[in-house]
């Protein structure tokens, strides 16, 4: 019998914006044994209607039944994968970086290559804003490996499909989400 491979695929829901919604599916996934790698949630343009965004790995056999499970859900109205082809990914990331006054110049001008910014100086460090895939934040993160990051915060992926043929319109809304 042949080995499935393990895959990581990015999961868009667009559910109720009800209470507990987010720990209801978390929970799932934790009492099937399912991995959650990122998460990320936020209101869509109709205030009744959250996009949550998950992704997550495993073979072609665990991922299907993750969308089963999931699709089950009460306030789960649409489920999908992202694929990569056909979305745009991006994810936050704020860096808090240890730097004297002779490391300054060296940490701005790798900030300035990446297209990110300054959000905040102080007299021995400062706070950078990067917006990209995760690549580029990886690539970012292994550039600054000679200084002293001292604290990280990751947002995780936020993706959308590609073009208006993917855009999901939920029968009893006339908004678009």
């Amino acid at each position: 019998m042949e080995e499935q491979q393990v895959k990581r695929v990015v999961l868009q829901l667009l559910v109720d914006n009800t209470f507990g919604i987010l720990s209801r599916i978390s929970g799932l996934f934790s009492r099937r044994g399912y991995n959650i790698d990122s998460i990320t949630a936020g209101v869509t343009a109709d205030p009744g209607i959250t996009r949550i965004t998950i992704v997550t790995h495993g073979d072609d056999d665990i991922l299907d039944q993750i969308e089963k499970q999931v699709a089950k859900l009460v306030d789960v109205r649409d489920i999908r994968q992202l694929r990569p082809e056909d979305s745009v990914y991006r994810e936050l990331a704020m860096i808090k970086v240890r730097c004297d006054a002779q490391q300054r110049q060296g940490v701005i001008a790798l900030t300035n290559i990446f297209r990110a910014g300054i959000i905040d100086v102080a007299p021995e460090s400062l706070m950078i804003e990067i917006t990209g895939n995760q690549a580029k934040i990886d690539a970012f993160l292994r550039l600054l490996d000679g200084y002293e990051i001292l604290e990280l915060a990751r947002t995780g992926i936020a993706g959308l499909a590609r073009g208006i043929e993917n855009v999901v319109y939920l029968s009893g809304t006339d908004r678009v989400v």
